[in-house]
């Protein structure tokens, strides 16, 4: 081999490890980088709000016991026509009103437990419901109703079925403001996380909307709902 065969062959070797040395350095730095990119810190942000609520059902439910079948049906039809006849002179409107048939129970056509010494023969449930979007109003009507049992209406409040019902309807209208705050209490965190850890806050790597909630706000005000949400966002760090 000559002498410039040689140094060709030399200089060429030199320029492989050269190249061999840069590329490991900067494959050695890319990894570098992305190891740094891929550091990130996951948050939470919650959201609360007090809402009134917008629509309110509320089941009137009377009762009635006798021996006879048509008496029965009398009480019960006279009962209803009071009922309703105080609702509208409360401003509670024929369309807000809604009767449902009676259902009766005759004791002596039971298959068990049957009691020949029953004092009524026959008992009638009878419920009369109110759906209305004017939540106020309706309230102070249900602060009245007993006045209707000076004339004999027995009512049946404590049945599961004649609970009251509040409902929030406009959970739509309200979602993206609460989103907002739920997702700026969540970036507030992880600037305090980053800030304590001596790093910097980064883009948004990935983030879920939580479930809404409601719920009544306490057992004594129902017609107050609390809309919840939590919002989870993972946030890349930075040195």
């Amino acid at each position: 081999m000559t002498t410039m065969s040689k140094g060709s062959a030399l200089i060429l070797g030199i320029c492989c490890v050269l190249g061999l040395l840069g590329l490991a350095y900067i494959l050695k730095s890319a990894a570098l980088e992305v190891k740094q990119f891929e550091r990130s810190v996951t948050v939470k942000g919650l959201a609360e709000q007090e809402y009134p609520a917008d629509i309110v059902i509320w089941p009137i439910q009377f009762t009635f016991a006798e021996n006879d079948l048509s008496k029965l049906y009398a009480l019960v039809d006279s009962s209803s026509k009071k009922i309703i006849n105080f609702l509208q002179a409360n401003a509670i409107d024929a369309s807000e009103i809604s009767i449902d048939p009676p259902t009766i129970m005759d004791k002596n056509a039971q298959q068990y437990g049957s009691d020949n010494n029953v004092k009524f023969r026959y008992t009638a449930v009878q419920t009369i419901t109110v759906y209305a979007n004017d939540v106020t109003r309706v309230r102070k009507v249900m602060s009245s109703i007993s006045e209707l049992g000076k004339e004999g209406i027995v009512f049946s409040g404590d049945n599961y079925n004649a609970q009251v019902e509040y409902i929030f309807s406009q959970l739509n209208a309200i979602k993206p403001a609460m989103i907002e705050q739920a997702t700026n209490n969540a970036r507030a965190v992880a600037e305090k996380f980053a800030a304590d850890s001596h790093s910097r806050l980064g883009k948004i790597k990935q983030a879920s909307q939580g479930q809404f909630s409601i719920s009544d706000r306490d057992k004594n005000n129902p017609h107050i709902k609390m809309v919840r949400v939590v919002s989870t966002v993972e946030y890349y760090l930075a040195d």
